[in-house]
């Protein structure tokens, strides 16, 4: 799909209206359809299933002022499962879990957290002080089923929306949760 040519033609016909209601956009509505469609049907399950709960997620959810409107009460320190969406490499996506470290106006910033074990085992921390500073080893709380590492360098402001469930709980008092908060800034430094 050639994206310069969407372009061109938003800015000869503007983006008002529905797609069913105009000439051009149908035609590229099937063609994306189509290529999405082929692109799906070309990727594992494991690199598919994500992608589809995430569009489904931002469908149901993309309208909600925040988790609230679904029964789920968050505070800065819950341990969340989030629903990233889609992502480029290097970028958290799709469904983490993250630590809330601040909420403003029904946004929350987090740290999002992976299971993924060979970034837990690169992860700098006090007795592996060569790993890498921009990744921290969370452990394993109750609620969670396998310890955990920070990506430090992916905090993100996000809708409070994105929040499926609260998972667990670290107190916003306690010296991890400093340390937490210490180390992130430390990454935007």
């Amino acid at each position: 799909m050639d994206i310069k040519e969407i372009r061109e033609q938003i800015e000869k016909e503007g983006k008002k209206g529905k797609v069913a209601d105009t000439t051009y956009w149908p035609d590229v509505y099937d063609i994306f359809v189509q290529e999405e469609s082929q692109h799906y049907k070309a990727m594992s399950v494991e690199d598919a299933a994500p992608m589809m709960i995430s569009r489904i997620n931002l469908a149901n959810r993309k309208h909600l002022t925040g988790c609230d409107e679904l029964g789920v009460d968050i505070r800065v320190g819950d341990i969340c499962y989030i629903d990233y969406g889609e992502a480029y490499l290097y970028e958290i996506g799709f469904q983490h879990f993250g630590l809330i470290l601040k909420l403003e106006n029904k946004k929350a910033l987090v740290v999002p957290m992976s299971g993924n074990q060979q970034a837990y085992m690169q992860a700098y921390s006090k007795d592996h002080p060569n790993g890498k500073q921009h990744l921290m080893r969370f452990g394993k709380m109750e609620g969670m089923n396998k310890r955990s590492v920070l990506f430090l360098n992916d905090v993100k402001w996000i809708s409070t929306a994105r929040i499926i469930d609260v998972k667990s709980h670290l107190s916003k008092e306690s010296e991890f949760f400093k340390e937490i908060k210490e180390r992130a800034i430390d990454c935007m430094r």
